[in-house]
């Protein structure tokens, strides 16, 4: 056999055992007399010595050993003289007796260490090299361990796992579609799923009530942190239930993660907020609530002092950074420019110092006078030594550069620790969003979801006041989550389409077969769709969702190990009847 054990498992208890180690040399230390390397497998990592009456055989073809070489080793397992405890097998060595090359290895373009010398593009063209590395193979294990507590989970409250369609139908709502021609169909196309949707409502009708899958899916989309253009989504949904239900559910799915791969526990339910009270207090509608800051409304104080920004402004937003009094002008400064960055947005910033005397110093002092400004603490629960930083203008557009703000003194002063979580609940969406461009309405969530049922006369008479009965799980200001109660009946299903501007012919085109199904007994149903990459990061204390991937996309979308996207030929051009590319003379 190749190995007896892996290289992470051997122990002081194991001294004296003749065994066998197989994997990849890490590191050689010749130090004449005696040699020692490094022998690393996926499990860790033990050390080998060859011992100055080892056999020339042995030591000759330790002497041509490289990094990344793969080899096996036999030998005793002895107490190491000098231990280790930085690693679980540092109490151990093996005295080799006989050593083998399996196979040898180029010199790899960057180390094979926690800290690697290699830039992120060098690291993702030789990305099955990165894969070896501690930080990756961790990262891995513990999207293994999440997705096997997941499928337990949801076995245990009766979900069945069910694979829907990869190649199915263009809508043209949401995110860009990625289209796959038809061969057999000339100029015809598929589409990947941006996600199961319609066949798990579609599941629901045909009786099967509770559905899961783990379920890769596709959107053309810009990418950044948190998105690539494949990732992967745990799919959810329920039959006869209301939106009580599928929260219950999920947050104990949640808790299930947080208590079995993190050991946290949390005491009653997560708290739930309404969107119009997370967008006045956070300005965001993924809130992160690991720490407080919330925004006051002072425009009433504000206005009418002669200061024109305020005066012109439809709101003035202020935040108050405990403790910050003493922030230095170089410091203030340096936010002022902050909020004026082009993905901030803000034109600039004024701020009010809370003295220490009891005295209130501020950019604003000509203006406005010490009761004026007393108000604005009061108002904002300033006491001596805080800070009060305020931003002006269009109502949505300032309180979202407010967040920014909030978000960037969290950072700051070092609230935002990836040790703490704060998951809840945003309930209460709008279920519509008005476009001045094109002049219509479009669904905030997808067209599917289902209006509160207290606002379903509105959509006659108001729709953009209409709630959804939708939901977002949301933790240390990461949407992790998000789902709906979901249109079960085919007339309510009708109304919602011709208030999103289609006629009746563009909504039996592209969702026939799901309002035809709706006809022969639809249950009333819900579910949810969580980012399983995204849920991984966060539990890895990670911003990117990238080292949770295996082989990920880079920021332009190209896989850039295999050379991903590529040409094809135009006699397959021609199989697909795509346009020829004209042969370059």
């Amino acid at each position: 056999m190749y190995r007896t054990h892996t290289c992470g498992e051997l122990r002081i208890e194991n001294s004296d055992q003749n065994v066998t180690l197989a994997g990849w040399v890490q590191k050689v230390r010749n130090l004449g007399a005696m040699t020692f390397i490094d022998i690393r497998d996926r499990y860790g990592i033990t050390q080998l010595v060859i011992e100055e009456h080892s056999s020339d055989e042995v030591r000759a073809t330790a002497a041509g050993l490289g990094r990344e070489y793969v080899i096996q080793a036999s030998g005793k397992v002895i107490p190491r003289a000098a231990k280790n405890p930085k690693i679980p097998t540092g109490e151990i060595e093996v005295a080799v007796d006989g050593l083998k090359v399996l196979n040898v290895s180029q010199t790899p373009p960057f180390t094979i260490e926690d800290n690697s010398d290699g830039g992120d593009e060098l690291r993702m063209k030789y990305r099955f090299l990165d894969l070896r590395r501690n930080p990756l193979k961790n990262a891995l294990i513990l999207r293994h361990r999440m997705a096997h507590e997941i499928r337990n989970y949801l076995d245990e409250n009766s979900f069945l796992e069910i694979e829907t369609p990869y190649l199915i139908k263009s809508t043209p709502e949401g995110a860009r579609d990625f289209v796959v021609p038809s061969r057999m169909n000339p100029g015809e196309f598929y589409a990947l799923p941006q996600s199961p949707q319609t066949f798990k409502q579609l599941l629901m009708v045909a009786g099967y009530d509770r559905y899961f899958q783990i379920v890769r899916c596709f959107r053309d989309e810009d990418l950044r942190a948190d998105r690539q253009p494949e990732f992967t989504q745990i799919d959810c949904e329920m039959s006869f239930v209301e939106r009580e239900d599928v929260l219950n559910m999920f947050e104990g799915l949640a808790k299930r993660l947080f208590k079995n791969i993190l050991g946290k526990e949390f005491d009653g339910n997560f708290p739930r907020i309404g969107w119009h009270e997370a967008m006045d207090k956070y300005g965001s509608d993924k809130p992160d609530i690991r720490f407080g800051m919330t925004f006051n409304d002072i425009t009433e104080a504000a206005q009418g002092k002669g200061f024109g920004v305020f005066d012109s402004a439809e709101y003035v937003g202020a935040i108050c950074a405990e403790g910050c009094a003493g922030y230095t002008r170089k410091q203030l400064d340096e936010l002022t420019e902050f909020v004026k960055r082009p993905q901030v947005g803000a034109k600039g910033m004024v701020y009010v110092r809370c003295e220490a005397d009891g005295n209130y110093k501020s950019s604003v002092d000509k203006f406005y006078g010490q009761q004026d400004l007393g108000k604005w603490a009061a108002q904002c629960g300033a006491k001596a030594g805080d800070l009060l930083l305020i931003l002006s203008g269009p109502r949505r557009k300032t309180q979202t550069a407010l967040c920014e703000l909030r978000l960037e003194m969290g950072n700051r002063l070092g609230l935002r620790s990836h040790e703490k979580f704060a998951p809840l609940w945003v309930v209460d969406f709008p279920l519509l969003e008005w476009d001045d461009q094109t002049q219509r309405f479009y669904a905030m969530h997808h067209p599917f979801t289902s209006p509160n049922p207290e606002d379903i006369g509105l959509f006659d008479t108001d729709p953009g006041k209409i709630r959804a009965n939708a939901y977002d799980f949301v933790v240390n200001g990461v949407e992790v989550g998000g789902g709906s109660i979901r249109i079960f009946d085919a007339e309510l299903q009708a109304k919602m389409f011709e208030t999103l501007g289609f006629t009746h012919e563009e909504a039996e085109n592209q969702f026939g077969f799901l309002m035809n199904a709706f006809r022969f007994g639809a249950p009333p149903h819900g579910g949810i769709a969580f980012g399983f990459d995204r849920w991984c990061a966060l539990f890895g204390g990670a911003d990117s969702i990238r080292d949770y991937i295996a082989f990920p996309k880079n920021n332009s979308g190209r896989d850039v190990m295999i050379d991903s996207p590529s040409n094809i030929s135009n006699a397959q051009l021609e199989e697909l009847s795509l346009t020829v590319k004209k042969e370059e003379k």
